[in-house]
């Protein structure tokens, strides 16, 4: 009986310690100033402005700002909040301010490519147009089907448009001699060159090198920036691309340049010299035949800027300068009885009717499209850009990279650190 009673008293006991150590906890006074609330707007280093607009908070929250700061305005010290600092200013504004241009990102894609399609539109929007909402036009050869429409439509901040393709842009002109062109697909297979066989591949590029920009859809536009399956953008882009090529006179841009595969294209500079010959009025002074070719026209080097990027101005692309040098390329049958890419037609085009300062490297655009990446050179900017590219990887100054070329031609100074990356 005692020892039941012994037990029933510790119990109490115990009960009793319990809820005073729980009373002392919940009423003691915890010091609230060494937990600064944050303050998105304040630049790094700078101080917290206590004047700042009232945004709802509560006096106690306001009260943590005001004991930051010293009687002389200066930080009080350092606060150890077990946490490394960031190197920006906080998050971005939800939607920039500013005028938009008259733009839209385009996507030449078919239903098949959805998910692919998706992770582009996702780092598109994440890195930069959830900020900006710009329209978005989807091209196909075929009807995009509902649930394409309805998936992209959800992903894309601003408006989104569907056109069909044309038959008359996208089959075989009928200047061309099917025999021959079939022909050629069989030497490329047995070749075994990328794309060698491929009907559909060398209707797209034909479609890309001429007659995109004047879809009835891309007519109410006046700049594009096109976007490809399965890409991706490792950097915050925080200001408006659009707006940079319009203040700075720009008509064309790239973030990747490289040499064209050289079976694919063998005549291609025969046809780009009857053009100059043929059109002396559309070469540019100041161009970059430089970038070109190596003895003054003579051949063709094969560099060209990867156009699955470009930020480009359509107005230039519907110029009778441009329009003159596709239909002569076109005309030649290159297309189909050879596999003449867009890339190096874009890039040749603008190298020859544009002066070499309307054509922009983008080296801030950090990009992935398979096998190439391009990757800010400079740590600072990219911890300032929350990039997550991984430096050693990027493309622009190794041997196969055509960039070097443009920096040199252009005057320009590469970046500091370019070394560890060749």
């Amino acid at each position: 009986m005692a020892a039941g009673t012994t037990r029933y008293i510790r119990y109490l006991l115990f009960a009793f310690f319990t809820l005073a150590v729980v009373y002392f906890l919940s009423s003691s006074s915890i010091p609230t100033d060494r937990i600064p609330s944050v303050n998105w707007n304040t630049p790094q280093g700078g101080s917290l402005d206590s004047s700042a607009p009232d945004t709802g908070k509560s006096p106690a929250a306001d009260g943590n700002k005001q004991r930051l700061k010293t009687d002389s305005g200066k930080a009080a010290g350092n606060v150890d909040t077990g946490t490394t600092a960031k190197p920006g200013g906080g998050l971005p504004p939800a939607k920039a301010e500013g005028e938009r241009m008259n733009a839209t990102f385009v996507t030449l894609a078919r239903n098949s490519d959805l998910w692919d399609i998706a992770k582009s539109i996702r780092h598109v929007e994440d890195r930069f147009n959830r900020k900006y909402n710009y329209d978005w036009v989807f091209l196909n050869d075929k009807p995009f089907d509902d649930t394409f429409k309805k998936m992209t439509s959800t992903l894309i901040s601003g408006k989104t448009h569907y056109g069909q393709i044309g038959e008359e842009h996208w089959g075989f002109p009928d200047f061309i001699d099917q025999d021959k062109a079939r022909k050629t697909r069989e030497e490329m297979a047995e070749k075994k060159i990328i794309y060698g066989d491929s009907v559909s591949y060398r209707h797209m590029c034909r479609y890309e090198s001429g007659f995109f920009f004047q879809h009835p859809l891309m007519k109410q536009f006046e700049w594009y920036w096109r976007v490809e399956p399965s890409v991706e953008i490792f950097c915050d882009v925080n200001y408006d691309p659009f707006v940079f090529m319009k203040e700075n006179n720009k008509k064309y841009s790239f973030v990747i340049s490289l040499y064209e595969y050289v079976e694919t294209i063998p005549t291609l500079w025969d046809s780009v010299k009857k053009f100059m010959k043929k059109h002396p009025e559309h070469i540019a002074e100041d161009n970059s035949m430089g970038f070109l070719s190596d003895d003054d026209g003579e051949t063709y080097n094969h560099c060209h800027f990867w156009s699955n990027f470009e930020i480009g101005n359509l107005d230039w692309l519907r110029s009778p300068a441009y329009v003159d040098f596709f239909n002569t390329l076109d005309q030649d049958g290159g297309f189909f009885y050879e596999r003449w890419g867009d890339a190096p037609v874009h890039s040749i085009g603008a190298s020859l009717t544009l002066p070499k300062d309307q054509i922009h490297f983008f080296n801030d655009i950090a990009y992935y499209h398979v096998p190439f990446t391009h990757c800010p050179t400079g740590e600072d900017y990219r911890a300032e850009h929350k990039c997550h590219c991984n430096p050693k990887d990027n493309f622009d100054w190794k041997g196969y990279s055509c960039t070097a070329r443009y920096f040199e031609l252009n005057n320009m100074k590469k970046p500091d650190g370019y070394e560890d990356e060749t």
